[in-house]
């Protein structure tokens, strides 16, 4: 016989040294009996889990899960093996403690965001012979399309840079490093004496983008407690979000300033060097250095005691704390079983075999899609977009962009809100069908349309819109959902590359194209690619909502 134990799913209770409250199973051949060990006063009460202890007032929130986690007690060798890899024990712990983990990792998309938001002004700003303070303003489309692209180049760079190196320098380090490219691409922009080293600020500063959009994600997934993992990643696209809101509101209010373009990249310095401070504050990742011991990169006991000490300051606590050494352990037991089991983590080929091939022409085509709808051109030359439209002075256009960022926030949310109530299908469809038509709508404005300059702003308002609950939030969470254990790491990597390259070309594109083709013609033509995508998400891409991901992997992909 062995005995199974797990945490209620729903309880309201309050709780001391003499109480504990949690049911155990004992199993033998295929009969099962549930006996509660202790006795407590349990009230069931939606999600959350409220109690007091003589350690102050805590809060758990606590999810209800398809299968329960339950943890096996070996009785010969005391070691705990989950029968569920996707679910874990749920934490005890304070907000507190969960804050600063969070924020600033979240920094690092902040500043992403920043960029494009500012860009949309500075472009405005560097062009004007009155408000750039440069007399080399006279850009042409080409090197427009450089200034405006130059970070995005650099974030793809970082993440060629950073894949082979993301295990030997960590999370913390990499974020680390990430905030100094973007503290001194920000101060050598603000301080470009010319296109060279403004070109090559732009650079170091998509460095910075690359590595933090690599590591923040991981530093967050690996230190935050499980049961609010989801909601703090979702919560990180927010911050992108933010950012730009914020790019925006800098570029209104420097816009009439003389080299304000300046001013509006140099904002994020004081950011970036947050960023860098609080992240030398943070311990590294306890799973990080918990895969370096299972790697073999050093003593074992030596890693165990590092990342116990590292969860314990992630937790704030102090002193002998059992519930952190037994994560530690199952952590630890997790690691070696997942390693016994795949000993090889997947070639680059094997990405492009089998179940894995599936997997990423439906993550690989949503990024690509995400990108080449216009969706960085319609971002980052909004205040030029709008300028055309009729509201000629600049101060005019960097306003409606403010309105247009506050609008991009609002629907993030109504996303991070409803994916898993409706699912991840009819919010693809809807949102890009919604697309397609806000381009052909910017398309008609140029053709037939230019008496009415609010059709401008309504199309672009639209296209925010569906964007920000279709392809923003949802091509990302597929690509993390849809990949094989085998060859996911691979497989996310190589969808960054994807949304980076694509990203940097439609972006250094879009003047030399509206040169080329006119402003009707190139957002026709968006419109027609966003149909196409409409035909892809219709024909290829899986619903996923309320799947496991073994589940995932074996019958969809299967």
């Amino acid at each position: 016989m062995a005995l199974t134990c797990a945490p209620p799913l729903l309880n309201l209770k309050l709780k001391n040294k003499y109480s504990q409250h949690h049911f155990c199973v004992a199993k033998k051949s295929n009969s099962v009996a549930t006996t509660p060990v202790r006795n407590s006063l349990s009230l069931d009460f939606d999600s959350r889990s409220f109690w007091a202890n003589d350690k102050g007032f805590r809060i758990r929130f606590l999810r209800a899960a398809p299968k329960p986690n339950l943890m096996k007690v070996g009785a010969s060798s005391g070691e705990g093996k989950s029968f569920n890899s996707e679910t874990t024990q749920q934490e005890v712990f304070a907000w507190s403690s969960v804050i600063l983990p969070f924020l600033f990792p979240a920094l690092g998309g902040l500043l992403f965001g920043y960029d494009i938001g500012a860009t949309s002004g500075a472009t405005i700003s560097l062009q004007s012979p009155e408000l750039s303070g440069t007399n080399w303003f006279n850009f042409s489309a080409v090197q427009l399309g450089l200034v405006v692209s130059g970070s995005l180049y650099g974030a793809l760079a970082g993440s060629l840079v950073v894949y082979p190196l993301a295990d030997f320098l960590g999370r913390r380090r990499e974020l680390i490093i990430a905030s100094l490219f973007y503290l001194t691409g920000a101060l050598l922009t603000a301080y470009a004496p010319g296109l060279g080293v403004l070109l090559v600020a732009r650079f170091l500063y998509g460095l910075g983008i690359g590595m933090a959009m690599h590591g923040a994600p991981l530093y967050i997934a690996e230190t935050c407690p499980s049961q609010i993992r989801g909601t703090l990643i979702s919560l990180k696209e927010l911050f992108i979000v933010m950012g730009i809101l914020l790019g925006y509101f800098v570029g209104n209010f420097e816009i009439n300033a003389i080299g304000g373009w300046r001013y509006m990249y140099g904002f994020s310095a004081p950011i970036a060097l947050l960023m860098g401070l609080g992240m030398w504050s943070l311990p590294p990742s306890p799973r990080w250095l918990l895969l370096r011991a299972v790697q073999g990169k050093g003593s074992l006991q030596e890693y165990k005691e590092k990342a116990l000490l590292a969860l314990r300051k992630l937790r704030g606590c102090s002193g002998e704390d059992k519930v952190s050494e037994r994560q530690i352990e199952d952590t630890l037991v997790s690691l070696k079983t997942a390693y016994a089991g795949n000993e090889s983590e997947g070639s680059f080929l094997e990405v492009f075999q089998g179940p894995s091939l599936k997997a990423f022409i439906i993550g690989g085509g949503l990024v690509l899609f995400q990108q080449i709808t216009g969706q960085p051109s319609v971002l980052y030359y909004a205040g030029p977009i709008l300028q055309t439209a009729g509201f000629s002075a600049a101060a005019d256009a960097t306003k409606l962009s403010v309105v247009v960022g506050v609008f991009k926030l609002l629907m993030t949310g109504v996303a991070v809100l409803k994916v898993d109530d409706l699912g991840r299908r009819p919010l693809l469809i809807g949102g890009v069908a919604g697309l397609a038509f806000s381009l052909l709508l910017l398309s008609a404005y140029y053709k037939f349309l230019g008496g009415f300059p609010f059709v401008a702003v309504a199309a672009l308002l639209l296209y925010v819109g569906c964007y920000q609950i279709s392809f923003g939030p949802i091509s990302w969470l597929m690509v993390s959902e849809i990949f094989p254990l085998r060859t996911r790491g691979k497989g996310i990597s190589l969808a960054v590359l994807t949304n980076f390259g694509s990203n940097a070309i439609v972006t250094f594109a879009f003047s030399p194209l509206k040169e080329l083709l006119g402003a009707e013609n190139l957002f026709l033509l968006f419109g027609a690619i966003a149909v196409l995508s409409l035909v892809f998400v219709v024909t290829s891409v899986p619903e996923t909502k309320g799947l496991s991901l073994e589940e995932i992997e074996s019958k969809i992909l299967k």
